[in-house]
């Protein structure tokens, strides 16, 4: 079962880096545009799925079948981002005025269809398990999973586009390639949950204000939500830099991203088990808030990225994925918990409601980032190019570059956790709000 739940990061973890990865570079270093109204179309599509996402979690609330609540969507909307991925990149229109226009049209419709995958997914866990420890598990195969996908796809994507040709003809191999990890992910997730417990959905709320009120009464959540969120745009605005800083700092066009990638994502496939047992010590709370300092202190080291030899660059990156790896672990592990209280508090099992809202955020977090990175470009003055090559740049240019994957990602990603000092659903805590809950509910059976 776990095995099986997780393969559907597959399907999360190609969707979630190739965009941040490459969608920018692709409107500003083939397309020829400007940096800030490519940071633009990046943006507006995928905060689109903070208004669609509720709606997803609302409407898999509602659906029966013989299937579940959860599970058609991981088949039918995978499949249909799988499709409309492949033909984001298949650049019908050349570097003609009409190309970033059709991109934008359709990001916007890839990432609907990825909103009505993606919530369902991530609901699913709630429902599975009952168990505190069990949801930890769940989670760390999930992110082993994920720390795969994101590996393959970050590292191999810059490699199908160089070794196709390039420019808008490579982008077209290349997303043929991460459509056909979406369709294994999410054929994987369906056949793998098979046999999954799917819980039972009671009600949803019907609009987003109720939702919206909901979640305000669950302080754990909100406060989760909050730090996630931020943290989001920290990792997307450096995963944004990603190429930007191999072409520019490092001088590394060829191989740069491709090591950079998997400098960052690599180590996290070792340390998930020792990330683990440090929950297990310390709690998920403090760990994520130490996965949370080793990324924005390792973050930080990296302004010394040009003037080091590139290798050093790169074991600090591993550094900081390490911190990445736990950071999802624990936020993902702590998020079925704060369900679980939800519906212990109030006996109603919504757990598309606030997975709805999470990925919503999640979506905003991800696509502010790159939308981040490239107002720094714009800044400092980043020239784009229609070629298929990045230009050269000037001095400052190239400081933002190095300041927008360093700096920014740091100062987002380490001070928000002090708001975690407010998260205070410990195991003991829900395990006597569910205690109280099945006391109640017992009593109201009739003798």
């Amino acid at each position: 079962m776990r095995a099986g739940y997780a393969l559907g990061s597959l399907a999360t973890g190609a969707f979630g880096t190739v965009p941040g990865l490459l969608l920018l570079p692709y409107l500003t270093d083939n397309l020829g545009v400007a940096a800030g109204f490519a940071g633009l179309l990046v943006l507006l599509p995928k905060a689109w799925d903070v208004l669609i996402n509720p709606v997803a979690g609302r409407v898999s609330d509602r659906t029966v079948s013989r299937w579940g609540a959860r599970r058609p969507y991981l088949l039918f909307a995978g499949l249909g981002v799988a499709v409309l991925f492949a033909l984001m990149f298949a650049g019908p229109f050349g570097t003609g005025a009409a190309a970033p226009v059709y991109v934008a049209v359709a990001f916007l419709a890839t990432a609907t269809a990825y909103a009505f995958f993606q919530v369902p997914y991530v609901a699913m866990p709630a429902e599975m398990t009952e168990d505190y420890s069990e949801r930890t598990r769940l989670m760390t195969w999930r992110v082993a999973v994920l720390a795969i996908a994101i590996l393959v796809s970050g590292a191999v994507a810059p490699m199908v586009v160089n070794s196709t040709g390039g420019g808008v003809a490579g982008h077209r191999w290349m997303g043929l390639f991460v459509a056909a990890l979406i369709v294994a992910g999410s054929l994987g997730a369906f056949f793998g949950t098979a046999k999954a417990p799917t819980g039972r959905v009671t009600e949803s709320e019907p609009s987003l204000r109720a939702q919206l009120a909901v979640v305000r009464a669950n302080r754990p959540f909100t406060v989760l939500l909050t730090v996630f969120v931020v943290q989001s745009v920290g990792v997307a605005t450096m995963l944004a830099g990603v190429k930007y800083l191999a072409d520019h700092v490092l001088h590394r066009p060829e191989d740069g991203p491709t090591l950079l990638f998997a400098c960052f994502v690599g180590p996290a496939l070792l340390v998930m088990p020792l990330w683990s047992r440090v929950g297990a010590r310390l709690g998920k709370s403090r760990s994520l808030v130490l996965a949370s300092v080793l990324f924005a202190g390792g973050a930080l080291a990296l302004v010394l990225a040009g003037s080091v030899p590139p290798v050093v660059a790169y074991v600090v990156t591993g550094l900081i994925g390490v911190g990445y790896a736990g950071q999802q672990v624990f936020a993902m592990a702590m998020l079925p918990d704060c369900v679980a209280y939800d519906a212990a508090r109030t006996g109603r099992r919504q757990a598309g409601v606030f997975t709805g809202l999470w990925t919503a955020g999640e979506t905003l977090g991800l696509a502010l980032g790159p939308g981040l990175y490239a107002l720094v470009l714009q800044l400092t003055g980043y020239v784009s190019s229609d070629s298929g090559t990045a230009v050269a740049q000037s001095d400052t240019a190239r400081l933002g570059v190095l300041l927008g994957f360093t700096v920014v990602p740091a100062l987002l990603v380490g001070p928000v956790v002090l708001l975690l000092r407010r998260y205070d659903l410990t195991p003991e805590r829900l395990a006597s709000v569910q205690v109280a809950a099945d006391t109640t509910a017992a009593d109201r059976v009739p003798a």
